[in-house]
C-alpha cells in the first residue's frame, strides 16, 4: 500500500481521503478506506490506490448493464465489504503480505465505477427538478465531510491499533451502506430504466456535445491535479522541512474549503453552469500559484485552502447538469461511461507528476498544474465558440434546402 514520502500516515485516507464515500448514499459512514489519500477532492477519487483501470468498467459492462441502480449501489458496496474485511482476517492469520494486500484493495474496487453510477443514478429522481442543484450540494457536502472527519479519525485509531484492522473497520461500514440501502423505499417509476453497455454510454456522450465537453474538460481538471498528490509531500518535506502535521494540514485546508464552497452554492447557481465550472477551474488554478513562495507555509497554505473552497460546488454543478441533460433511461449508463473514463485522468497525472519530480522541483510542479488548470479554461471557451460557430454555419444550410422541398 502506498503511503506519502513525507511519512504521514494515510493507510485509511479519494480525491480522494473519500473515507470510503465513493458509493455512501444515503447512509453514509466516515472511515476511510482509499490507501493513499488525505483529502482528495470527490471527482478525483476515482482512480487511486486500490481503484481499478477503466477497463474494468468496460469488462464488466456486460453483467453490470442488467442491474437497476439500487442493485449496483449494493453490489459494489457488498463486494467492498467483503474483500476489505478479508484484510484483517489476513492480518491474524499471518497472511498479509504486499501482494495479499494489493490484491484485496485492487479486487474491492473492480465494480467502482458502477457502483458510483448507481449511487448518482439512485440519488437523481428522489429530489423535484428545481430543488436537483441543491440536493446534489447536500450530497457533495456530505462526502466532504466525510473527507475530513475520516483522515482524522484514522490518525487517530493508527496510533492505537494496526491499519488492518482500520481497513476492517471501514469494511464494516460498507455492509452497513449495503444494508441501508437494500432496504430503503424507492418512489416507483413509470418503467424501468433502460440499460446499455460503457460503449452505449460513450455513445450517448459524443451525440451531446454539451455532456462530451464536460467529459473532456472535467479530465484535463483531474489530470491537472493528479501531480498535486505526488508533489506536495515533497513540498512539505523538502522545501519547508516539516512533517506529516503540516502535510494533514494542508488537506484539512482543502476539504474545510470545499466543505464551505460546496454549502455555499447558492451563489453558483445562479450562473450558467459552464461559466461557473470554468471559472471555478480558473480559480482553482490561481489557488495553486502561491506554491511558488517557499520561505513559509502561510501562503500556500492559504491558497490550497482557497483552490478547495473554490472546487467545492464543481461536483455537485457537473452531476447536475448531467442529470439534466442525459435520457433519463440511461442515466446510470451515462454516468458509468463517465466514471470509466475519468478513472484514467488521476493515475496518468500522477505518473506525470513522479516524471516532472525528476526533473525539477516540488514547487514548479505545483504551479504548473495551476497554471494548466488556467490555461484549460481560455482553451475550452475557444473550443466552445468554434463548435457554436460550426454549428451556427451548418443550420442556415438545411434551412433553404427544407423550404426548397416544401415549395416543390
Amino acid at each position: 500500500m502506498r503511503l506519502p514520502r513525507s511519512g504521514a500516515v494515510d493507510v485509511t485516507g479519494r480525491r480522494r481521503a473519500s473515507c470510503g464515500a465513493q458509493t455512501r448514499t444515503p447512509s453514509s459512514a466516515s472511515t476511510a478506506q482509499q490507501p493513499n489519500a488525505v483529502c482528495h477532492p470527490p471527482e478525483r477519487w476515482s482512480a487511486r490506490g486500490t481503484d481499478t483501470p477503466e477497463e474494468t468498467a468496460l469488462i464488466l459492462g456486460r453483467w453490470m448493464r442488467r442491474l437497476p441502480a439500487r442493485r449496483l449501489l449494493v453490489t459494489d458496496a457488498a463486494l467492498r465489504a467483503v474483500l476489505l474485511g478479508a484484510v484483517p482476517l489476513a492480518h491474524v492469520a499471518g497472511l498479509l503480505t504486499p501482494a495479499v494486500s494489493v490484491g484485496l484493495l485492487g479486487a474491492s474496487s473492480l465494480l467502482h465505477a458502477w457502483g458510483k453510477a448507481g449511487k448518482h443514478a439512485l440519488f437523481a429522481p428522489l429530489p423535484p427538478d428545481d430543488q436537483r442543484l441543491a440536493a446534489n450540494s447536500v450530497l457533495s457536502t456530505s462526502l466532504w465531510s466525510a473527507t475530513i472527519a475520516g483522515p482524522a479519525l484514522a490518525g487517530l485509531l493508527v496510533g492505537v491499533v494496526s491499519p488492518a484492522w482500520i481497513i476492517g473497520l471501514d469494511a464494516a461500514t460498507f455492509a452497513v451502506l449495503a444494508l441501508q440501502t437494500g432496504r430503503i423505499t424507492l418512489p416507483r417509476t413509470p418503467a424501468p430504466p433502460v440499460t446499455g453497455s460503457t460503449q452505449r454510454g460513450l455513445s450517448i456522450l459524443r451525440r451531446q456535445p454539451e455532456l462530451f465537453g464536460l467529459l473532456l474538460v472535467t479530465w484535463v481538471f483531474n489530470l491537472a491535479f493528479g501531480p498535486v498528490e505526488v508533489a506536495l509531500p515533497l513540498f512539505v518535506s523538502d522545501d519547508l522541512d516539516a512533517g506529516a502535521g503540516l502535510l494533514g494540514a494542508y488537506w484539512a485546508a482543502f476539504g474545510i474549503g470545499a466543505v464551505i464552497g460546496a454549502l455555499a452554492l447558492g451563489a453558483a447557481r445562479r450562473l450558467p453552469p459552464w461559466p461557473a465550472m470554468l471559472g471555478i477551474i480558473a480559480g482553482h488554478g490561481i489557488g495553486m500559484l502561491p506554491f511558488a513562495l517557499t520561505d513559509t507555509a502561510l501562503p500556500s497554505l492559504i491558497g490550497f485552502a482557497l483552490a478547495g473552497l473554490i472546487y467545492g460546488p464543481y461536483s455537485a454543478l457537473s452531476f447536475t447538469l448531467i442529470q439534466d441533460r442525459a435520457p433519463a433511461d440511461s442515466l446510470t449508463t451515462v454516468l458509468a461511461a463517465r466514471s470509466a473514463v475519468l478513472l484514467t485522468a488521476s493515475p496518468l497525472g500522477a505518473a506525470l507528476g513522479g516524471f516532472l519530480l525528476d526533473r525539477t522541483s516540488a514547487p514548479a510542479v505545483l504551479v504548473g498544474c495551476g497554471a494548466l488548470m488556467i490555461l484549460t479554461v481560455p482553451t475550452s471557451i475557444v473550443v466552445l465558440k468554434l463548435h457554436g460557430e460550426r454549428r451556427r454555419r451548418h443550420q442556415p444550410s438545411h434551412v433553404p434546402a427544407e423550404r426548397a422541398r416544401c415549395t416543390d
